[in-house]
């Protein structure tokens, strides 16, 4: 039976000469279920400096947390550890000039007490916040740490999505970035085939691949992505009615510009040995297509051309100011 794994794409095909394809999903080493916000955002965004967040989070012991100061920092450590479980490079440190960081502070209502996250840009101006359920006063005042690390593990996935929104919100308002324009793929070709699969795989990318949404360029160093089709046989069993088999992988390996791994499309078979030492035919057509597919998605998850953008924040007020309006 035909696999095609990849990062966060699951079609279900079959191949025209009759091979099953079944979509699945492997985990990728250094890959995530979002783009990188906080990341090291490549040549095109190290032009934006201006506008582009640093490779870190700060997150900084809270001041106005309502907790004791070994507390606040437990928080702020908890939180700082969770966002680095979503793939975040969050710290948990004074925030530095230039320093994008994350505002906590808590505040009390009757008998219940508010978390709150504010996202900060560099110039001291908030840009995306989110509270957490209100938990019991008398809880909180105990500062227990497994209630501040469940916490931070419930709030982590809410906080990254606020991130992630302020990503695309800037891309949004880039004319560079892929929300607004083709992503550009520079195609390196496939190598390992046997027979004439090196050849008929490649040109059926080539006439697969092109959409509204990505284009092949000739140029390399032009290029967003850069994506390879690599080719391995191997020996397998006899088979069950006696005849040999041999194991064929497909990756095909997806790069952007920066160097760093987009993601990886692999597709995996058991054939009659020696079956496809020949002309590919029809399956290279199918198996490119597929392929192109499975292309397509990576960019668009690695790059997050399809994430909501955030929208602005409202007012001019600072987060001292909402927090009084919510005590008032």
């Amino acid at each position: 039976m035909i696999s095609l794994f990849l990062r966060h794409f699951s079609p279900r095909h079959s191949w025209r000469n009759g091979l099953g394809l079944l979509g699945s999903l492997m985990p990728l080493g250094g890959c995530v279920d979002m783009p990188h916000p906080f990341g090291d955002p490549g040549p095109e965004g190290r032009r934006l400096a201006l506008t582009t967040p640093p490779p870190r989070l700060a997150v900084p012991t809270p001041s106005a947390s309502l907790l004791d100061n070994a507390a606040s920092a437990l928080w702020a450590k908890d939180v700082a550890s969770q966002l680095v479980e979503q793939s975040l490079p969050a710290v948990a440190q004074p925030a530095k000039p230039g320093d994008w960081w994350l505002r906590l502070s808590a505040t009390m209502q009757g008998d219940q007490v508010t978390p709150h996250y504010e996202v900060m840009m560099p110039s001291g101006e908030p840009r995306g916040h989110w509270d957490a359920a209100p938990v019991p006063a008398s809880a909180w005042a105990q500062g227990e740490p497994k209630l501040l690390e469940s916490l931070a593990s419930s709030s982590a996935p809410q906080i990254s999505t606020v991130l992630t929104g302020i990503q695309a919100a800037m891309m949004q308002a880039d004319p560079h970035s892929l929300k607004r324009r083709p992503a550009k793929v520079f195609f390196k070709g496939v190598r390992g085939a046997p027979g004439d699969g090196n050849v008929t795989l490649a040109r059926s990318f080539v006439a697969s691949f092109p959409d509204q949404h990505d284009k092949l360029d000739r140029d390399p160093k032009a290029a967003d992505y850069t994506v390879e089709g690599i080719v391995t046989l191997s020996d397998g069993p006899a088979g069950n009615t006696g005849h040999p088999l041999q194991h064929i992988e497909i990756v095909w390996r997806t790069v952007a510009a920066d160097g760093k791994e987009a993601g990886a499309a692999t597709q995996l078979h058991d054939i009659d040995a020696h079956s496809l030492d020949g002309p590919w035919g029809d399956v290279a057509m199918v198996a490119a297509s597929e392929a192109a597919g499975a292309v397509h998605q990576i960019i668009t998850n690695y790059s997050g051309r399809d994430h909501k953008p955030l929208p602005p924040e409202q007012g001019s007020g600072s987060a001292k100011s909402r927090i009084a309006a919510r005590q008032g």
